[in-house]
């Protein structure tokens, strides 16, 4: 009995660690696709090969979130004006907000949002969403974008999704830095030291 318990034991250990080393794996391979292309606020196409040499801080929302989502784009555009003020903002750092809801989230919708939030609209910070026209397409874009940082996400039928609750740091060569958690959670401090050391 002892003998079996040791061995059940180790197999449980063993599958913990392969998960933390399957989490930790993909963390550090995650990079955006550069062959995908999307619609912006502005309903002009935003290709991903050419984002640029900045770093780039990526979040997934849809704009019916009733609360982790709005939260974090705020908190997100007073991280923005902290890393303006250092003049490193459009230059050097870049945000980008993927809608997972395309369908809802067309174009003018995205731009209101912004618009809400009172966030610049030069570039710097984009909000994608799909093209209506090649909707499926595009929504499977989307998801493969979000499979490439585990970004999970589903409707359950009522029109508010179930998602995952982190926003992603990329490098100037498209890899994956850091996760923060979204929402209430979303330390502003924390993202801003972490950008200003990567720079």
């Amino acid at each position: 009995m002892k003998k079996l318990y040791w061995i059940s034991s180790i197999l449980i250990a063993a599958g913990i660690s392969a998960g933390i080393a399957f989490f930790v794996i993909r963390d550090h391979s995650a990079e955006i696709p550069e062959d995908l292309s999307l619609i912006d606020e502005n309903g002009e196409t935003y290709d991903f090969g050419e984002r640029g040499q900045t770093l780039t801080l990526v979040e997934f929302i849809y704009t019916h979130c009733p609360d982790i989502c709005p939260t974090t784009t705020q908190k997100m555009n007073m991280l923005r004006s902290d890393l303006e003020k250092d003049h490193v903002f459009g230059n050097k750092v870049k945000f980008m907000t993927v809608t997972i809801d395309p369908y809802r989230d067309t174009p003018e919708v995205l731009s209101k949002y912004m618009d809400t939030f009172d966030i610049k609209k030069d570039g710097n910070w984009v909000f994608l969403t799909g093209d209506q026209d090649s909707m499926k397409e595009d929504q499977q874009e989307i998801q493969e974008l979000a499979n490439a940082f585990q970004f999970q996400y589903r409707d359950p039928g009522d029109g508010f999704y179930v998602h995952s609750t982190y926003v992603y740091l990329l490098d100037k060569d498209n890899k994956y830095i850091k996760k923060f958690p979204m929402g209430e959670s979303f330390d502003r401090k924390e993202v801003y030291k972490k950008i200003l050391k990567e720079l």
